[in-house]
């Protein structure tokens, strides 16, 4: 069950204009479920995207890198299959896909982003997916259908939206995601797809998803496995005001990395099992860097991660997982706090720590783990969760 996280209010989840979304049931790996999405853009809208860091890449990443070079017409996205670690015949069917559905845009396939979730190794059921793109193109759909459209292990559809004032007039920006497991940000860890109505340069744009995704998706792991298929893509049609200064850039790239931080931490209170949000910081680092490489250790560590399950502050394991964690900390200047809670000073158990303290910490659903390092000035926060019995489970019975 979700920690703390409540589906999306549709009426909270406003309209992009120079976006059409339609959604179909294509039966790609289960029947009856939706599981197929269109994304249609404007003529002249500008995309970004950044992409997983994982060598063994899926097709239709290898393909949506290639297309983005063009103008982009629509974005198609499957859930069920993965399209990865299928050789040239995957290359193939992912651009099956694109022409079939440039088709019934009257663009070329050049034109098309092509993405998928789901099981790897597994051909494609390229046959499935065009044969059911004309109902997707004739659904009227929303953004809530949109994002249950995308979901494997989910639990809920993940979906968020704002509204911003810029010189020329009011924007909307709404966003998707998909992810509970095979999440570790070497870029995104996910499908992510928001979309704005305000007008912006495609080179200012390559820079707002950069800096929005360092700011969210890069700050958040579950289990530490970079997927093969993440794809984090911002497309802006044109259709509203124009960011046509500094500020209106600036305006635009904090509300994008607004809705990118919540559907980040939405993945993470919906991850595989997770009952615990956790929150870690630290903080008098050297660099970010450095940092964030101390928070990973913590949050990597299968010892703490189940010992946030348990709700038991074992503090050896989170201050083992620092000095494990590559970056030259000294033991003797680490200050550990659970909330504001001081458990550890110079390295070692403060005088006045009391374990019901710590415990009662980690029994709430959402608590912080801050680590002063005393190094610098620096620091970093990212988000995971606990490790659990049904993460073990999810993830063993996936395939059947």
């Amino acid at each position: 069950m979700a920690v703390n996280l409540a589906p999306p209010d549709p009426a909270s989840l406003h309209p992009v204009r120079g976006v059409e979304l339609g959604v179909a049931m294509a039966g790609v790996r289960k029947p009856n479920r939706k599981d197929l999405l269109v994304i249609r853009l404007a003529a002249g809208s500008a995309v970004a995207a950044v992409f997983t860091q994982n060598r063994f890449c899926a097709a239709p990443v290898v393909i949506a890198k290639r297309h983005l070079r063009n103008a982009v017409r629509a974005l198609v996205v499957n859930t069920g299959n993965a399209n990865a670690g299928t050789g040239a015949e995957g290359l193939q069917r992912a651009l099956q896909v694109c022409e079939a559905l440039a088709h019934h845009l009257g663009c070329e396939p050049r034109e098309i982003l092509p993405f998928s979730t789901g099981v790897i190794m597994e051909p494609l059921p390229a046959e499935r997916i065009t044969a059911a793109l004309p109902k997707a193109l004739l659904d009227k759909g929303d953004w809530l259908s949109a994002a249950e459209a995308i979901m494997t292990t989910d639990t809920l559809p993940k979906a968020f939206s704002r509204k911003l004032r810029l010189s020329t007039g009011e924007a909307t920006v709404t966003g998707i995601a998909k992810g509970a497991g095979m999440i570790r940000p070497d870029m995104a860890t996910l499908l992510a797809f928001v979309c704005t109505d305000a007008g912006v340069p495609r080179k200012a744009l390559e820079r707002v998803v950069t800096v929005a995704a360092e700011q969210s998706f890069n700050c958040v792991t579950v289990d530490g496995d970079t997927s093969t298929n993440d794809s984090f893509v911002v497309a802006a049609t044109g259709q509203g005001p124009q960011a046509s200064s500094g500020r209106d850039l600036l305006e635009l790239q904090v509300a994008i990395t607004a809705v990118a931080q919540q559907l980040a931490q939405a993945i993470v209170r919906d991850a595989e099992g997770a009952t615990k949000f956790v929150t870690i910081r630290i903080d008098r680092g050297r660099s970010v860097e450095e940092c964030r490489r101390v928070a990973y250790a913590i949050a990597h560590s299968p010892l703490v991660k189940t010992a946030f399950f348990a709700s038991d502050p074992n503090l050896g394991r989170i201050l083992a997982a620092i000095g494990n964690s590559g970056a030259p900390v000294e033991a003797g200047k680490i200050d550990l706090y659970l909330d504001d809670v001081l458990v550890a000073a110079g390295g070692s158990r403060h005088p006045a720590y009391r374990e019901e303290q710590g415990v009662a910490v980690m029994k709430k659903p959402e608590f912080t783990v801050r680590a002063v390092v005393n190094r610098g000035k620096a620091a970093a926060t990212l988000w995971t969760c606990d490790l659990s019995f049904d993460y073990v489970k999810i993830n063993a019975e996936y395939r059947t």
